[in-house]
């Protein structure tokens, strides 16, 4: 992608911003019950499958994601559901903080640029995570402000909306394809950034330009 200043910067939150720490969590949670290295890997997989399948249909509040998600995975492994657990990953959520490059690439463009983040979390969680990032964001929207999860069209419809401005006006920020960067393809958000945190491989085809971390996002906007 060559130099382009948008009207607004959006971007993922939990993966891209900061620090998404479920696979982390997975591995402490179950680490009795799944000792194997390599089969806790498969879990870990199989765990983030279900969250991404969870989000797909109607909208519904982001702790029953989780926990659904949860019980489908243990239930595919034989693992009995504890709900508690559940909750323990949903409370965990507003403690994380920001990868170690986000506040400084972040700071070059803050005050320039607005910034945006639409996330799938819940509005409990994100102020907390959004506050460590340490920059102002001009609006933040979560799969509760519009009642409905990404990668699903009509989250990135609604934004967009909002924000009052063309698809081709904006530069949409993500480390996945999944859940961002494909389905603003789709959306005609020409302008995509991927930033490669090693959870989700480059895929070809979908107009991404790779960066190592949010440090070198500046210089794709002039800054």
């Amino acid at each position: 992608m060559s130099i382009f200043r948008p009207k607004f910067i959006t971007f993922d939150c939990y993966g891209t911003l900061t620090n998404f720490q479920m696979g982390k969590l997975t591995r402490e949670f179950f680490a009795d019950q799944i000792p194997e290295p390599e089969r806790m890997d498969r879990f870990v997989d199989d765990f983030s499958a279900y969250r991404y399948d969870a989000v797909l249909g109607e909208w519904r509040p982001y702790v029953e994601v989780l926990k659904s998600a949860l019980e489908r995975t243990c239930a595919r492994w034989g693992i009995k559901y504890d709900d508690a657990v559940g909750q323990k990953y949903y409370d965990a959520v507003p403690s994380w903080g920001p990868h170690p490059d986000v506040i400084e690439g972040l700071s070059k463009i803050a005050g320039k640029i607005p910034l945006v983040i639409y996330s799938n979390a819940s509005n409990d969680q994100i102020d907390s995570n959004v506050a460590k990032l340490e920059v102002p964001f001009h609006e933040v929207f979560t799969a509760d402000t519009f009642k409905v999860y990404k990668p699903r069209f009509a989250a990135f419809e609604a934004m967009i909306d909002t924000l009052g401005c063309a698809p081709e006006e904006l530069l949409h920020v993500s480390s996945s394809f999944r859940y961002d960067l494909i389905p603003a393809q789709l959306m005609g958000i020409k302008n995509k950034a991927f930033v490669n945190r090693n959870h989700e491989p480059y895929c070809q085809g979908y107009g991404a330009t790779e960066i190592r971390d949010v440090r070198e996002l500046p210089a794709l906007v002039g800054l």
